[in-house]
This record gives structure tokens, sequence and C-alpha cells, in this order.
């Protein structure tokens, strides 16, 4: 008897399970397994490379072209709805738009960054009899042409991709590839995984396992040690913004605590989150900010707090300032003497408004929704030997724009220091994926990443990777912790400081049109 080929709801079904699996591969949200290796929180390299497998499988088994887009659409959207999904919190619970509209709006940002990957797999399904290497180097650079693809255009969103997952897995390879060089390899296994080539995956499995001892693990050299506080004030986002209880709360609490650690005999760097301040410099009390700066000048610290700065006529941006007992000092006659960083890298809907979406914008109830953006590769706050280098929330996102000041070594940043408050977002999964983002880019580019956040995750990362302490998420705290600053640079700081991204899509560019035309002298031969 023939055996019945599966139903179309069959590969349907698996193409949605693959890409649960790669969201759930970026921080594992479900209670711990620990016999699989499924921690809480932390990203799982293997699930990433078998949920892909299982899609690919799916693209492989597809009956034509087409077949195989739609497939690798479905597989993607649920990947994107399952990693993002957290954005119906924003749009539901704080913004007041309503339940449909706000799944509705995930839902078709998550099938419209899906197209990409769906092109990517409606190509690669032409390679699917090729050679395993062929196979291999086609959809990684297909895939990897999608990832960036989302990354970069209308602004970028590259929130999950697939490298995040091999923050541990692939970590010797970040400070030469970077994330979307550790996806790109990710893809190649998969391809051997879902074709069963076993040969090729004992070939690779030992090059890794005699070339990452071989890699560097400390780029550069130490560059001094900074005690640093970081705060995290746990204000309730559904009352960061109103006058009446969170505003206040706000100011109180940070304000006490920045007041505490600056009047301390102790030499430190203190960190207030993004928009710790939730109010513009004149709608505070007077006097406010004088109280910081007068103790700021007669102590021994520096401070970073995050601040919406501006005004209607010149526009407003999402700033921190900074200060160091000198420019305290001057700050009490001329607030120009603080340090400024201004936001560079905005979010589209939170910060700016996109073209033709004004009427998307005003069904919600969020403050703030349009901003003045900042350069790019600011200077950096220097202090006690260090050179602090500020982004603001989903800014670590952007590896390439942060390696942008590392173009000259003798002034890149030797501290990277990131300012959030993703309370938007509630108590979800999205805490612990930014964590483990925030923890690529200090691989990198071989920097310690501080990192002052409103609920979490308020955490100290060395230049490795590693999380060396952090406070609970939802408390009110602050982190106390000795850095080491590190000076010189990675390979991936070096080619990503002078051209971006552009080298990574001048090769994915080029290597399906170098199979392709190799394919078709193959055949012209076989004839």
């Amino acid at each position: 008897m023939r055996e019945r080929a599966p139903r179309p709801v069959f590969w349907w079904a698996l193409c949605v399970l693959a890409g649960l699996a790669q969201a759930a591969a970026l921080a594992w949200p479900w209670p711990p397994l620990d016999h699989l290796g499924l921690h809480t929180g932390q990203p799982v390299g293997w699930l990433q490379v078998v949920g892909l497998a299982a899609l690919l499988i799916a693209l492989s088994n597809a009956p034509s072209g087409r077949a195989a887009f739609g497939r690798a659409w479905l597989g993607a959207t649920a990947w994107l709805c399952g990693t993002f999904w957290w954005l119906f919190i924003s749009m539901h619970t704080y913004g007041g738009l309503a339940a449909p509209l706000a799944a509705l709006a995930v839902l078709a940002l998550a099938g419209a960054l899906a197209l990409y990957y769906a092109l990517a797999g409606g190509l690669w399904w032409g390679w699917r009899h090729s050679g395993a290497l062929a196979q291999a180097l086609a959809f990684a650079a297909l895939w990897t042409l999608a990832e960036l693809a989302r990354g970069v255009l209308f602004t970028g969103f590259p929130w999950g991709a697939g490298g995040y997952a091999h923050v541990d897995t692939l970590a010797a390879l970040a400070p030469w590839v970077g994330v979307y060089g550790m996806g790109a390899l990710a893809a190649a296994l998969a391809v051997l995984l879902a074709g069963g080539r076993w040969r090729w995956w004992l070939v690779t499995a030992a090059l890794a396992w005699w070339l990452a001892p071989q890699l560097p693990r400390d780029w550069g050299a130490p560059a001094g040690t900074l005690q640093v506080r970081l705060l995290q004030g746990n204000i309730a986002q559904d009352e960061k913004f109103a006058g009446d209880s969170g505003v206040p709360e706000a100011l109180a609490w940070y304000g006490d605590e920045l007041r505490r650690a600056l009047a301390d005999h102790t030499p430190r760097l203190v960190v207030a989150p993004e928009t710790a301040v939730p109010v513009l410099p004149q709608q505070l009390p007077e006097g406010y900010w004088h109280k910081l700066w007068t103790p700021g000048a007669a102590g021994p610290s520096a401070a970073l707090v995050g601040v919406p700065l501006g005004s209607f006529e010149a526009g407003y941006t999402n700033s921190a300032w900074g200060w160091t007992p000198e420019r305290a000092a001057a700050a009490l006659r001329d607030t120009d003497a603080l340090y400024r960083y201004d936001k560079h890298h905005l979010v589209p809907f939170g910060e700016f408004i996109p073209p033709l979406f004004r009427w998307f914008v005003d069904l919600m109830n969020i403050p703030l929704g349009d901003f003045n953006r900042g350069g790019l590769a600011q200077p950096t706050l220097d202090w006690a030997g260090q050179r602090l280098a500020p982004n603001i929330c989903y800014e670590d996102l952007f590896g390439e724009e942060l390696a942008a000041g590392f173009t000259d070594p003798a002034r890149a940043p030797t501290v990277l220091v990131n300012l959030s408050n993703i309370a938007w977002f509630g108590d979800s999964i999205a805490i612990a994926q930014h964590l483990q983002i925030s923890r690529l880019r200090a691989l990198e580019l071989a920097r310690p990443m501080l990192r002052a956040t409103n609920t979490g995750a308020t955490a100290v990362i060395d230049h490795r990777g590693r999380v060396t302490h952090q406070l609970p998420r939802l408390t009110r705290g602050a982190l106390d912790a000795d850095v080491q600053g590190r000076e010189g640079l990675t390979p991936f700081a070096r080619w990503a400081s002078r051209w971006g991204l552009w080298p990574v899509l001048a090769i994915a560019s080029a290597l399906p049109l170098l199979l392709w035309r190799r394919r078709g002298q193959g055949r012209r031969h076989g004839r």
C-alpha cells in the first residue's frame, strides 16, 4: 500500500511549533527543566537550532516555492509573535488600546516582518536538492539577509534575532562576527541537522571543539576599577507619569538615593534609569536639581540620570544628564556644564510617529510620543579614569551603532551604560530577553555593560558577557558593585566601527549569487 503524505495541516502545525521553539530559545519563558538545560530566563542555543531545523524540514518538503514561502512566513510569524507578544501589554494595559486591536497590532507587526523570512525560505527552496554545503551556505546567507532587513529597514526592529539564543553556546564568536554572524552559523547548522548530514555535523563539532579554546577570551587590557551604584525605583508604569502619584514618588525616591550616594565618602558612579526623573526640568519643584548638584559638587562621586529634556518650541529628547564634582559645581551656575546624552535610535510609535500612523498613536494614551533624535557616537562622560558611554533602552539592540564610538581606540568607551525602563511590558519575558541582548553587546565589544532599569533587569555584566551582579526584578533597591573597565578593540569593534553592517550585507548577498552561478555552470556541464 502506498504511504500517504502528511496533510498540509501537519506542515502548518510543524511551522508554528518551530517558530515558537525559536521564540522560547531566546530566553526560556517557563519553569526550569534542568535535565534538558532549560533555565527560566536563560537562552537555549540547541533549541534555536532544532526549531529552525524543523522549519527547514517543512520547507524542503513543500511542493513549490510558493508553498515554501507560505510555510516560512507562518513559522516566522509564530516566532516573532512568541518573541515580542509583550507589546500587547504596552498597547492595551498602559496605552488603553482595546484588547482585540492590540492583539491585531502585534500580529500585523509580526506578519509584516515575517515577509523577509518568507522570501528567504521561498528562495532557499530552489537549493533543497543541492549538496549539503551549498544548502547550508545558501540558507545561512538568505536567512542573514532577512535578519538584516528586519534590523535595518524602516529604522529596524531586530529584537529576538536568532543569534541572541547563542550568547552562551557561541560566545567565543561574538567578538569576531557579532550577533548576525552567530545567527548565520546557527542557520547553517540547522540545515545540516534537518538533512541528517551527520558527517558534516561531526566535522563541525570537532572543529568547534578544537577552535573554541584557541580564541581569545580577554580582548584588550584592564583600564582600572570603578565602584558603581545602580538604582531601580520600581515605579508602577500606570502611575509613572501621574502628577499625583508616580511623579512625586519617583522624584522623592531617586532624589533621596542620589543625594545619599553623592554625599557618601566613597567615590563611585551612581546611575538612575531612563526617565527616572519623569518630567522636564522646568516642570520640577524649584531647587530640585540644586539639591542634587550641591552634594555632587562637594562629594567624590559622579552621576548619570535619565530625564526628558527640551521644550515645545525646540522639541523634546529622551536624554541622560551626567555630572562629575566639577561639572556639578559649574551646573549650579549654568546647566550647559552638565554632560548630556540624547537617545539616537528612537522607538517607532513610542518615541516617534512614522508617517501615516498618527491615527494609531492617537488611539493610545502614551505620553511623550514624538522626540528629536540625538547624534551617533556622542562623546563619553569621563570619570575616574573611565570613559562612560550611555545608551538608552533598546539602543543596545544595535551593536553596529554602539561600535561607532570605537573608531578612535584612544577615545573608545571603557564602560557601557544602559538606562532603561521596560515597565511598559510588565512582568514579562521581555526583561530576561533584554538582559541577554545586553550580554551580547558586552561580548561583541569586550566592554562591561551596566544596566540601571526601573523594574529590571538591573545588572552588571562583565566584558565576557557574564552577569556578575543583579537585583531581583520588580523590587526597589540599589545595586553596588566594582566594575573593571577595558581598553582595546575586538575584531567586531574594528570592522563595525568603520563599515557598520555593510561587510555582513556584502557577504550574505554575494554567497547566493556565487552559489547560483556555480549551480548553473554545473547544470550546463552536466548536459
